[in-house]
């Protein structure tokens, strides 16, 4: 790579750094103070290491500029200067990861592009959701959880009313509120997930696979804990669904939901590794 190469990728660099300086910024600040979005801190580092993993595969590539490159890059722009002007922040910030795609396209091609484009897609989790988006999900998975907890809850024994995502429990009412519809620990999964899938798994499909199951798995952890509260509230006391009790058993929820990930990797590790054995002895020569 020659030195104009450098300092025109550098150049470039510095402007869109320029650019969505205050963009990125304000990210910065709904991760520290939105906890169902907190997990951004994490994306931005991951998908560096992801580019710098694929460092020798991307100079190998061939470099063919493509002239879309810059049609998807004056877009995303465009896109930014509809968000900036409409105040719509969900705008601005999807806009960068067009911005970065395009840039790679126009300066190194297709080629390039491929062999980043997992980690600039990765970026993606790291933008909130617009509020109407955040609404639609998180207004269903508040009342899955209820009902869910409803249904554990009277199988266990206990008399319980259930009045919208309020939980009636002799002696105490509970309610699943939007921060218990689940979206933090389903956000937080499915980034982990895709990154666990990433390390372990050669197989799209395996991969795909770890990530899809991240929705129900989160789900159901979180239907176990509302069950869980609404029970620790009758059988041991009303503190028990607030507080220090209450957030421990979110954590608690969230690491058993991350071994169920695990537990599926391991069995499709396994399923694979059959698999092999299976073509290889159905195939291999008789002896």
């Amino acid at each position: 790579m020659g030195s104009r190469s450098v300092a025109a990728i550098a150049a470039v660099a510095l402007s869109i750094a320029a650019l969505y300086a205050e963009t990125v910024t304000s990210l910065a600040r709904q991760w520290a103070s939105d906890d169902d979005f907190s997990h951004g801190f994490f994306v931005i580092p991951l998908a560096a290491y992801f580019v710098w993993e694929r460092r020798a595969s991307f100079t190998k590539a061939p470099a063919k500029p493509s002239v879309l490159g810059l049609v998807l890059t004056a877009g995303s722009l465009l896109v930014f200067i509809a968000g900036r002007f409409g105040a719509e922040l969900y705008l601005t910030r999807v806009s960068l990861i067009g911005v970065l795609a395009g840039t790679v396209l126009f300066l190194g091609g297709w080629k390039r592009l491929g062999v980043v484009l997992f980690p600039i897609a990765f970026l993606l989790l790291m933008i909130p959701l617009p509020a109407i988006v955040f609404n639609q999900i998180t207004f269903p998975l508040q009342g899955i959880a209820s009902s869910a907890g409803e249904a554990v809850i009277a199988a266990a024994g206990v008399p319980v009313l259930r009045e919208g995502n309020i939980l009636h429990v002799p002696g105490r009412a509970l309610e699943v509120a939007e921060a218990c519809s689940g979206i933090r620990s389903l956000m937080s999964l499915l980034m982990l997930a895709i990154v666990l899938g990433y390390f372990t798994e050669r197989r799209t499909s395996g991969r795909v696979a770890i990530a899809v199951a991240a929705v129900p798995i989160a789900i159901v952890a979180n239907a176990a804990r509302v069950a869980g509260t609404g029970l620790a509230a009758y059988w041991v006391s009303p503190a028990a669904a607030e507080g220090f009790f209450h957030t421990f058993s979110g954590w608690m929820v969230f690491v058993v939901a991350l071994a169920g990930l695990l537990a599926l990797q391991r069995l499709l590790e396994m399923a694979r590794v059959r698999r092999e054995r299976w073509v290889e002895a159905r195939w291999s020569p008789a002896r």
